[in-house]
């Protein structure tokens, strides 16, 4: 019997965000539900279900376009928060978001970079600071 795209979706959700991503779907349950819904089936069990790219890499892009968007910063939180579960190195998240500087410009990298800077701070993860 194959699971329904809720129970895909929640897998996958639970696998990348953990707390994290259940503590957003359990925060929309008293105001709105189905937008929590939306983002389990659609999101967690329709995109992030695919095979086609790693979850390091969908979580790489993911980071990229919150950084893009801007003003995602809570969201921006989470997906660091799982790029790291899926065994990103922080480093590579630095420079992912460092690639964003020419097309997207200081001050929303810099938001990321204090938001990955907060996650790495209570996950007790240091990255030296290496001049080049």
């Amino acid at each position: 019997m194959s699971k329904t795209r809720f129970e895909l979706g929640t897998e996958k959700l639970m696998e990348i965000d953990g707390a994290g991503g259940e503590n957003v779907i359990n925060t929309l349950a008293g105001i709105a539900p189905d937008v929590g819904k939306y983002i389990v089936e659609f999101a967690f069990g329709d995109i992030y279900s695919r095979k086609e790219l790693s979850l390091q890499e969908r979580e790489m892009i993911t980071i990229a376009c919150l950084l893009t968007a801007g003003g995602c910063e809570p969201q921006l939180e989470v997906h660091i928060n799982g790029s790291l579960n899926v065994g990103t190195v922080p480093e590579k998240i630095i420079e992912t978001f460092i690639q964003c500087i020419p097309y997207t410009g200081f001050p929303r990298v810099l938001n990321a970079i204090f938001i990955a800077k907060k996650v790495f701070a209570e996950r007790h993860i240091h990255i030296m600071d290496e001049t080049r």
